[in-house]
């Protein structure tokens, strides 16, 4: 039965509602369930991490995180080089070594995209001359580490046996596909096993360009990192850049010694694209987290392929240690502490490099050296804890 409200009540009601203290979203107090939010983590609890990396005159490393969509934390630390003495910041440049790899899968996707390939394409359909092994090994083993091509590494090493490696010529993904073609066999039958391979992204850097019909870095330019205004950003070879300046920004790579601090900048397979030729900055990099985030470049529904572990036929695929590892096109796929999780090192001579996503908690971590004496991969998971553990493991 209808009843007629007593008005006489309603200012009491009213003073009441409005004088009930407020639960913002990501309040610390009891019972709250929201994601943490960036003011709960103050930028010197993140600049406490990089302590010991803080120095005028040594190299050093650029540390960005994103949280919710917004950069929270943007800084560097030390100098590019030990001749200029130039601090780093978000605008330095430094060699991502294989981070470059999600941005080599990323061009095969594109190209998928366009319906200029297929993920199930074999590796003779784009080289009809390639022995006959290549018949076995599809675009998707490449991406996924399941081709069982031998490492070009080793292959160069057999080729210049004791020559010290500032006396070996530098070596293009050309090369590379170029001594796999002299190969007659592979490691193991393509797709039974997961092994890691820097072989198998030159072979689809070389892909894009018999596909597209430009050169990698073009490619990777007029697709990506144009569109993404990430300006600052190019596959890099020495003095090969067309129409290009040097790495604007640059850092140079380090290695320590006991006489110190040494530049160790280029090596004989530094001139490689695919598997680890980018050069980048913090801020562009920040971009590419965005465009990610928001499916800029391909829709959800094509990112997935990306993050799917690849299930070898002859069973989990593990590390060369025994580990469990879980991968996709150019992401390392395993969680950590519960949350879901879609990360890349990068490791090269004077250089170490790493990204750590995780999507379902908006929160990515990047870390640049240009020092391999430094942990970047363990620096950032001690960022993500300052944000996980006060969230808890993510919700299933």
């Amino acid at each position: 039965m209808f009843r007629q409200t007593n008005t006489s009540v309603l200012p009491l009601l009213c003073l009441l509602i409005y004088a009930a203290p407020a639960q913002s979203q990501g309040s610390s107090g009891k019972g709250s369930s929201g994601p943490v939010s960036s003011s709960q983590v103050s930028p010197g609890q993140i600049d406490a991490v990089f302590a010991s990396l803080k120095s005028a005159t040594a190299p050093g490393a650029a540390a960005l995180v994103v949280h919710h969509g917004q950069v929270v934390f943007r800084r560097g630390y030390g100098v590019t080089d030990l001749r200029t003495l130039q601090k780093i910041d978000e605008r330095t440049n430094f060699r991502l070594a294989s981070f470059t790899k999600q941005f080599t899968a990323a061009c095969i996707m594109l190209l998928a995209h366009d319906g200029k390939l297929s993920y199930g394409d074999h590796l003779t359909h784009f080289f009809p001359e390639f022995p006959a092994y290549g018949n076995s090994i599809t675009v998707r083993n490449l991406l996924n580490h399941t081709s069982g091509l031998e490492d070009y590494e080793d292959l160069m090493s057999q080729q210049y046996p004791g020559t010290p490696p500032e006396k070996i010529p530098q070596i293009h993904d050309a090369g590379v596909l170029k001594l796999l073609e002299q190969q007659t066999t592979v490691k193991f039958p393509a797709g039974t096993k997961w092994e890691y391979s820097n072989s198998g992204y030159a072979a689809l850097a070389m892909i894009v360009e018999k596909v597209s019909g430009k050169p990698f870095g073009e490619f990777l330019q007029e697709r990506i990192f144009t569109p993404l205004k990430m300006t600052n950003t190019l596959a890099y070879e020495r003095g090969k850049n067309r129409g290009q300046r040097e790495v604007p920004h640059r850092a140079y790579g380090h290695t320590r010694e006991e006489d110190g601090w040494h530049q160790t900048d280029q090596s004989p397979t530094s001139a490689v694209l695919g598997d680890g030729g980018i050069y980048s900055s913090l801020d562009d990099l920040a971009k590419w987290d965005r465009a990610l985030r928001l499916h800029t470049l391909l829709s959800e529904a094509e990112m997935q392929p990306a993050l799917t572990p690849v299930q070898p036929t002859d069973g989990p695929a593990k590390s060369p240690e025994g580990a469990t590892v879980s991968y996709g096109f150019g992401w390392f796929l395993d969680p950590y502490q519960g949350h879901r999780r879609m990360s890349h090192n990068g490791e090269t001579i004077g250089f170490l490099t790493t990204i750590q996503r995780f999507p379902d908690d908006e929160l990515t971590i990047i870390i640049l050296a240009n020092r391999t004496d430094i942990n970047p991969g363990e620096l950032a998971l001690k960022v993500a804890d300052l944000y996980l553990a006060k969230q808890g493991p993510a919700k299933q």
